[in-house]
């Protein structure tokens, strides 16, 4: 299939590789299918791009990459329509943002992806996890693509 983009233009991508949430996101509870795309200057990152809304794309990354001992703690239930077999198999990912002085991580509300049914679902932790966790000491290696 093809989707239009605002940020990489005309993709080709199979309909295999789209990624249902269900619920949508916050804040964008009408976008429910979107393709995880690599970033082809930073390996760690990788863009979420909606099918559906050309201009919206979020960068996002794993959380464990930059916060080593992360775990996203929340209520079964909240997984429940992911099908995990096993919780520890899942694919988390953290939305970037961007202000004045740095980059930062949502580690509140991270998103949990069931690669093989290619089902996510946000969900928001019940640890007290940062909304704003900033990357401060990555930021010079960030600048070349975010």
């Amino acid at each position: 299939m093809k989707i239009l983009t605002t940020r990489f233009g005309v993709l080709t991508v199979e309909e295999s590789d789209v990624l249902h949430f269900p619920a949508g996101m916050l804040g964008l509870e009408h976008c429910r299918k979107w393709v995880l795309l690599a970033d082809a200057q930073n390996e760690a990152l990788g863009w979420l791009q909606c099918t559906t809304r050309p201009e919206i794309a979020l960068a996002v990354v794993s959380p464990r990459r930059f916060v080593p001992d992360y775990q996203v703690r929340v209520a079964r239930s909240e997984l429940a329509g992911l099908e995990l077999a096993d919780p520890k198999s899942a694919q988390v990912l953290a939305v970037l943002a961007r202000n004045e002085q740095s980059i930062t991580l949502n580690l509140r509300a991270p998103l949990v992806i069931n690669l093989q049914t290619r089902v996510g679902r946000q969900v928001v932790t019940s640890s007290d996890q940062p909304i704003q966790h900033e990357l401060t000491s990555q930021r010079s290696a960030w600048k070349k693509s975010a």
